[in-house]
């Protein structure tokens, strides 16, 4: 089964060219979202295997915010994030905080292979935890 990616962009271009290398190109399951979801729940129903994101949508910062969200509830603190921006001036106010949490960060302009490398390396380590998290449950059942 192929792993399923949200990407939250504001921009259709970026957003098209994310469906078209990580589904087309890479068979990916791929979710696309043109502007940051506030609720928890939309996120569970999606369930995404990694979610890729853009800092700032429109003027603001409300990806850093839909981040925060996710981090802060157990149904999604373990959802590997890939942060795609150009806001370099925001990645540095928030670095220590980002690489705390374990989010990996591509700037755009994005050389591809970087990009789906990070993809790669996230899916990975998240099958890696899910699998020990299972262990873990049947263990204490």
């Amino acid at each position: 089964m192929a792993a399923r990616i949200l990407v939250v962009n504001d921009t259709q271009e970026i957003l098209e060219l994310f469906r078209m290398l990580l589904e087309e190109e890479e068979g990916y399951d791929v979710i696309l979202s043109g502007f940051p979801i506030q609720q928890i729940k939309e996120i569970e129903q999606i369930k995404p295997d990694l979610i890729i994101l853009d800092l700032i949508l429109g003027d603001e910062r409300t990806g850093m915010q839909m981040l925060q969200m996710l981090q802060m509830q157990r149904s999604t603190a373990t959802i590997p994030v890939l942060v795609c921006t150009a806001a370099l001036q925001i990645v540095r106010e928030q670095e220590g905080y980002l690489v705390s949490q374990g989010v990996h960060v591509v700037y755009k302009p994005f050389d591809i292979d970087d990009l789906l490398n990070n993809v790669k390396q996230l899916l990975e380590s998240h099958e890696h935890i899910s699998s020990v998290v299972q262990e873990e449950r049947k263990k204490h059942q």
